[in-house]
């Protein structure tokens, strides 16, 4: 049985996460290979009109997907913890109810999704020319929610376990087999925003399907098994009162990210364009880093549950450091070879300038945003889900709506608009960063 289980409470921290998040970051980058190829097929073989529509549905994209992946999180916490205190039975009872959570979450937003998309994107004022094509993909995307929902399920149950290489090899799978069928779709049957979406879907179904399928057969108290379905109240509660949150907070980033879509949806096509493709990037950069809150959740959840609290604390810097490494040797890259990134999405030189300016604010300022994240991720790791949200709600997201409607509106630039991602970092940082030291403040000292 404990071979498909990795104890996380032994062995070098520095080497155990690194180890841990390669994988994790293999796969987060497939991930976003979904969208990433939809987009890149479509600028190259369907031109810019067909590119700004797929375009001026990304954020909405986000705000759904990082919902469902705030609910992961509670998953692979909650889990975690319990692998730390060696309690299989009540590793099978968060395991069936944490499905039941998550596929209830993927059909409701499938539901929201489709009524209400071309509302929120009428509300965003998305350019009329780009407007049908915009509602035609959102409304075949969102019906792989549930599928989407299912894979996130089961990635945090096997990074619960320390096992990031399953996942890993279903993405490869589902991701190059979404690229295939985006070239099929778009140049051999003639489609352009719709059979990219449906390519998306395919590849989504099929990640899922696999990753249930490992889920039967794993060896260990996480076992998927139909026959024990059934949701246990007290693993709502905790599921919820942690995941909910991180999803909420996921959505109210995006939300407030639609705020900055409907400044750029102000300048020309061309700039929305360019801000489509340039939009790549931060998926590259947050997915990587993203790897390493994940690690952080997960060995710290673990510990937490055995009661090692130096582990705890380390784990939490590694994390930290690993973190912002990541995210200052993407954006340094991006910066200089920005260019040449963009061009995988565009031959149009006009959009490739207009994503520019995107690209050299936020290249250098991706790694400050792992002082809040992993502060996030380690206090929910801790079982606080609830008052690093609100944090996040008034420091980054506020302030991101207030400042449109101030500071951008005053000037009206590209790049007062971009400045708002670095600054919104800061303060929240700052908040999360204190909040954190005064939960350890109050646990270690029972220790």
């Amino acid at each position: 049985m404990k071979s498909d289980i990795k104890d996380l409470t032994e062995g070098s921290l520095w080497s155990g996460i690194l180890i841990f998040s390669i994988p994790l970051i293999l796969s987060n980058l497939l991930q976003i290979l979904f969208n990433m190829s939809d987009i890149a097929v479509i600028g190259r073989f369907a031109g810019p009109a067909a590119l700004g529509s797929v375009g001026s549905t990304t954020t909405l994209v986000m705000m759904f997907t990082g919902f469902l992946m705030g609910m992961g999180g509670g998953v692979n916490v909650l889990t975690a913890r319990f692998f730390g205190q060696d309690h299989p039975e009540e590793i099978r009872s968060a395991v069936h109810t944490s499905f039941l959570i998550s596929l209830a979450a993927g059909m409701l937003l499938l539901l929201i999704g489709e009524s209400f998309c071309k509302g929120i994107l009428l509300l965003l004022r998305t350019k009329e020319e780009l407007l049908p094509g915009a509602v035609l993909y959102l409304r075949i995307y969102f019906l792989g929610m549930p599928a989407l929902a299912v894979y996130n399920f089961g990635q945090a149950v096997f990074s619960a376990a320390g096992d990031t290489r399953k996942p890993l090899m279903f993405l490869l799978v589902s991701g190059i087999m979404n690229v295939f069928l985006n070239l099929f779709f778009v140049l051999v049957m003639g489609m352009d925003v719709e059979g990219v979406a449906i390519a998306s879907i395919l590849a989504q179904y099929v990640s899922a399907a696999c990753i249930m399928a490992a889920l039967v057969r794993v060896r260990g108290p996480h076992a998927f098994r139909p026959s024990a379905l059934k949701a246990d109240p007290d693993k709502v509660r905790s599921v919820l009162s942690i995941g909910f949150p991180a999803g909420l907070q996921n959505m109210i980033f995006s939300l407030a990210n639609l705020f900055v879509q409907f400044g750029v949806n102000s300048f020309s096509a061309v700039m929305v364009a360019g801000n489509a493709a340039a939009q790549n990037a931060d998926g590259l950069a947050y997915d990587v880093m993203a790897a390493f809150y994940t690690a952080c959740g997960s060995f710290m959840g673990q510990n937490y549950g055995a009661g090692k609290w130096e582990r705890v604390l380390k784990s939490y810097t590694v994390s930290l450091v690993c973190s912002f490494g990541a995210g200052a040797l993407i954006g340094g890259t991006l910066v200089l070879m920005g260019e040449h990134f963009l061009g995988i999405f565009t031959s149009d030189p006009e959009v490739v300038a207009g994503g520019m300016y995107r690209l050299r604010i936020m290249g250098a300022s991706y790694a400050f945003s792992a002082f809040m994240d992993c502060t996030i991720a380690g206090s929910r790791a801790l079982g606080r889900g609830a008052v690093p949200t609100v944090i996040v709600l008034l420091g980054s997201c506020v302030f991101r709506v207030l400042w449109v409607m101030t500071v951008f509106a005053y000037f009206h630039t590209v790049t007062s608009l971009y400045l708002l991602y670095i600054c919104s970092w800061a303060i929240t940082a700052v908040a999360e960063l204190v909040y954190f030291r005064g939960i350890l403040r109050k646990l270690l000292p029972a220790q």
